[in-house]
């Protein structure tokens, strides 16, 4: 099973930039994607399902803004459209599709770059969502938990750990919280596969040539369940793909 995530930064975007044909040639078996910023009636789901995939989305209610996806080529038994908590499904943050014995998430965690109140937001987030995944655990055993985390989790997933030692997205607390997310039974796909690697990141600025100089951050990631990482296959930064300010990341498990 083939399965990459992408925050598209926008997914009407993308698509004129070629994400539909790169998707094409691609072909994973299931794709999670992140800001979409788009309602429903905005995707281009017919260009997609003329590809094979089965389109499941969960848009924020303030248009043009975050939101979620999970497109598929295998059909799920159940579809969940949010946590059941309104103020984080309001604004489009998670899509659970169940395979069998196996649950894939699209996830986006909230950024806390505009100021402290949306920081504390990020934060609360992190602590409830945390808790949702502990309470589905102890009836979905075999998760793959993919999306934008909005957080670096060490100094080797930074371009610059030092000057950025007090920004959002890589303060002490958020990677303590991926410490104890991994803690409580999760792997980081990329780095069971790729161990120590340098300088593989999932997002550049658009500012200052970043992208160029590769001084990105990695905050994508592909978290799976302990009890399965050892049929983790593949894991990959796809860093030459450019419809975003993100690149897409892919895992594949073995099922």
């Amino acid at each position: 099973m083939k399965i990459i995530s992408y925050n598209v930064n926008g997914i009407r975007a993308a698509v004129g930039k070629g994400f539909i044909e790169w998707l094409e040639k691609e072909n994973p078996d299931i794709v999670c994607i992140q800001e979409t910023k788009a309602q429903p009636d905005q995707i281009p789901t017919m260009e997609l399902n003329s590809l094979g995939y089965e389109c499941f989305y969960l848009s924020a209610q303030k248009k043009g803004y975050s939101g979620v996806a999970i497109l598929t080529k295998i059909k799920p038994d159940h579809v969940e459209f949010g946590m059941g908590i309104a103020k984080y499904d309001n604004e489009g943050r998670m899509i659970r599709a169940d395979f069998g014995d196996l649950s894939v998430f699209s996830v986006y965690h909230p950024s806390g770059t505009s100021g402290d109140e949306r920081q504390k937001f990020k934060m609360q987030w992190l602590e409830d969502f945390q808790n949702y995944i502990k309470e589905l655990s102890s009836s979905r055993k075999e998760l793959v938990i993919c999306g934008d985390y909005n957080i670096c989790h060490r100094e080797i997933d930074i371009h610059d750990p030092k000057g950025n030692a007090k920004n959002s997205g890589f303060l002490p607390e958020e990677r303590q919280w991926i410490d104890g997310f991994i803690n409580i039974g999760y792997t980081d796909s990329f780095r069971y596969i790729n161990g120590d690697i340098k300088d593989e990141y999932s997002w550049w600025s658009y500012r200052f040539n970043a992208r160029q100089n590769n001084k990105g951050w990695r905050i994508d990631y592909c978290m799976v369940s302990d009890n399965i990482k050892e049929k983790i296959k593949s894991a990959r930064i796809l860093q030459d793909i450019y419809h975003s300010d993100h690149c897409p990341i892919t895992v594949e498990i073995e099922r």
